[in-house]
């Protein structure tokens, strides 16, 4: 029997009990006749068996009937992705169940059929097994008080007992027993030794802990993960501050919002009173570490014990025999948490899922392997094989952003022995042929062949339009064949504010509606033109007045920003730029326009202004008129329709340093035109090239 959790296995070797023993040479039996195991961890339960003669075609375990007779467990839905059957040798058989939950407490029977079907036969009584949290009870006096590790169930397998003391280890011992002097504040918690990622929640009065759902996490490259958290502190405290961290700058804890490269991949979802979850996307292999989370109160400060992340990416191991072509495939990783169901493919295609990560086959040497999780199938490893042909897409789809500029990564593989021809990506067929996209009218100057004729295929497309939704696929001829990997979907999404709205209130949710964005965006919304919200959630919630108008936006792309919405009506404040961004020879003139609108409200002025100025102002936060500035003394004039709407800025004898973002804002009586909302960005060139606009 075998007792495991992740990153830890615990082997236990029993005298085998004899518990069944049939008529005319059936029997069963199993290494033991009762377990008592944590909740949470992985229990393999063992049974030999014997029969007179014949073979043996069906074996499987049980707790219930039903209808139809007795229900195997791999078929039973309580048991889903989390039983593997395995023949250790002739005539064994071991079943194993991992994330062990109370409901499981059971009598676990072995059952196998002959191959007439006609002899049947069940090793009784089976194995019993309970399924137990650890709980940490408190007896004693006022400040001397004996801890128990309390179980519903004594532990097979005598184990060893860890406790912690405001989060640090302070003992291990084969007691469930701890005895200590303590105050309000102190907290503890415990263990069993090999399973120290069930820990107990800590226990306390007044006291200060953090505690984690797991002390450690394996995730996947590219996925999300969210590491669970509670915190307590005296009740007559408030808190001041709450982060995580990885590492101290001399005496203080860097709080990872301030530390580069983390802004827009985590996200703190707690709370100041208990909750301290963090979420980190779109996870990097750098982002493996000990995190801790620390919180400061009015009166104390407090950090959590490390909390392991390890971050990983899928690779096929292969082991293979010397006198066959049977091979036994590893989709190799740390140990993921939750139990995740495998998926593998042959050659391209889907051929087997599983809860194990072990893949067997009998191969040639052409044939390609490749492994996924379940769920984040747009993850897989990349293909493995000798002499084999195989294109891998690091994503099996992307959405991305109309305007925006997309890398489609790819690699492959073909016989050493072969010599690359010809290599093209392509969309559709025209006959038996695959139609080069590079060769088709709309694509000149507009993707872009990232590859080489070794080994990497990328694509990149710029300036994405709508119509290049496809689906993408890479092909390559070699000097002794031809071959084409399976499509990548290209989803070309442009922003649109979507409105949910209450008949009774003016409460109101926004969605910046699109396909679900590649690399977990941060979005960004403004209101009236001012920038409100940073957030990697697409939603957003307010408080709306008639005048109130919406748009939203990706980071990194905001001039690729959605149109402004009016809420209710359509008298709201908004204003528009016909071109995002204009190219102009120096020396020359350009005019950049705008159209707007105040609702009902008056205007009491208008102006351009340039971001980039901003260091001459005499309050950075309150933009000035361009005809103000000295740089464009007596080049800057406005134009337009104010009755219409329109303002027209012309800049006149272009100079180099003129390239800038330049943005039109209305102020009215009560309020203006946000100056935090997209403009349009002009260069200003050297080169003999006429004006041009997009």
């Amino acid at each position: 029997m075998t007792l495991r959790t992740a990153g830890s296995v615990l082997v236990v070797f029993l005298w085998s009990v004899a518990v069944a023993l049939g008529q005319n040479g059936w029997s069963a039996t199993y290494s033991t006749q009762s377990i008592c195991t944590l909740k949470g961890s992985t229990v393999e339960l063992s049974c030999s068996y014997t029969y007179p003669s014949g073979t043996v075609t069906s074996t499987f375990w049980f707790t219930k009937n039903d209808a139809a007779g007795k229900v195997s467990l791999s078929d039973d839905p309580d048991y889903k992705g989390r039983v593997t059957y395995r023949k250790d040798k002739e005539n064994g058989h071991t079943l194993s169940i991992t994330d062990l939950r109370e409901s499981d407490s059971a009598t676990y029977k072995f059952r196998f059929t002959d191959k007439t079907g006609k002899w049947r036969y069940t090793g009784k009584p089976g194995v019993t097994l309970s399924v137990t949290d650890l709980q940490v009870k408190v007896t004693g006096g006022h400040q001397d008080k004996t801890l128990t590790c309390s179980t519903t169930c004594t532990l097979t397998d005598n184990p060893t007992y860890i406790w912690y003391k405001n989060g640090h280890k302070v003992k291990e011992d084969t007691s469930s027993l701890y005895s200590d002097s303590f105050s309000d504040a102190d907290s503890y918690s415990c263990a069993v030794k090999g399973h120290e990622d069930l820990r107990t929640p800590a226990v306390c009065k007044n006291c200060w802990s953090v505690t984690y759902t797991h002390q450690s996490i394996c995730a996947l490259k590219g996925s999300t993960v969210d590491i669970s958290c509670t915190y307590t502190y005296p009740s007559y405290h408030e808190i001041k501050q709450a982060f995580w961290f990885t590492k101290w700058s001399g005496k203080d804890a860097e709080d990872l919002n301030s530390l580069p490269g983390y802004e827009g991949h985590i996200e703190y979802l707690g709370d100041k009173k208990s909750d301290c979850t963090l979420r980190i996307t779109d996870l990097r292999l750098s982002d493996s570490a000990g995190y801790r989370f620390r919180f400061i109160t009015s009166g104390e400060k407090f950090a959590g014990s490390t909390f392991s992340l390890t971050v990983t990416d899928l690779q096929v191991k292969i082991t293979t025999s010397m006198f066959s072509r049977w091979v036994t495939l590893n989709c190799g990783t740390c140990t993921l948490t939750d139990n995740p169901t495998y998926i593998w493919y042959k050659n391209g295609h889907k051929v087997k899922e599983d809860p194990s990560s072990l893949y067997s086959d009998y191969i040639s040497d052409a044939d390609s392997y490749s492994c996924a999780v379940k769920g984040h199938e747009n993850l897989h490893s990349p293909a493995v094989c000798k002499n084999c042909w195989s294109v891998t897409y690091t994503h099996q789809s992307i959405c991305a952003l109309k305007g925006s500029t997309v890398d489609i990564s790819c690699s492959y593989t073909y016989p050493s022995y072969h010599e690359i021809k010809t290599a093209f990506w392509f969309t559709k067929w025209s006959g038996m042929d695959a139609e080069d996209l590079s060769s088709v009218p709309g694509y000149e100057g507009h993707i872009e062949y990232l590859g080489d004729k070794e080994s990497d295929c990328t694509l990149r497309i710029t300036n994405l339009r709508l119509s290049d939704s496809a689906g993408y696929r890479f092909r390559f001829i070699t000097s002794g064949g031809k071959f084409y990997g399976s499509p990548v979907s290209l989803t070309v999404t442009d922003l649109q504010v979507k409105i949910t709205t209450s008949m009774f209130s003016r409460w109101v949710t926004l969605n910046c509606g699109t396909c679900t964005l590649t690399d977990n965006p941060t979005y960004i919304w403004y209101r009236n033109g001012y920038k409100v919200k940073e957030d990697t959630s697409s939603l957003y919630s307010d408080y709306i007045s008639d005048a109130d108008s919406y748009s939203c936006a990706v980071k990194g792309h905001e001039n690729l920003h959605s149109p402004a919405v009016c809420v209710r009506g359509q008298n709201c404040w908004s204003v528009t730029y016909p071109h995002q961004g204009v190219c102009a020879l120096k020396g020359s003139s350009v005019d950049i326009s705008s159209t707007y609108d105040s609702g009902d409200a008056t205007i009491t002025s208008l102006l351009w202004f340039s971001p980039k100025r901003s260091a001459s102002w005499k309050d950075e936060l309150i933009p000035e008129d361009l005809n103000t500035d000295p740089g464009y003394a007596g080049r800057v004039e406005y134009a337009g329709e104010k009755e219409r709407g329109r303002s027209t800025l012309r800049i006149t004898d272009l100079r180099e340093e003129d390239s800038a973002e330049y943005k039109f804002i209305f102020n009215t009586e009560s309020s203006g035109w946000g100056y935090s909302f997209p403009g349009t960005t002009l260069t200003v060139t050297g080169n003999s090239e006429l004006t041009t606009y997009r």
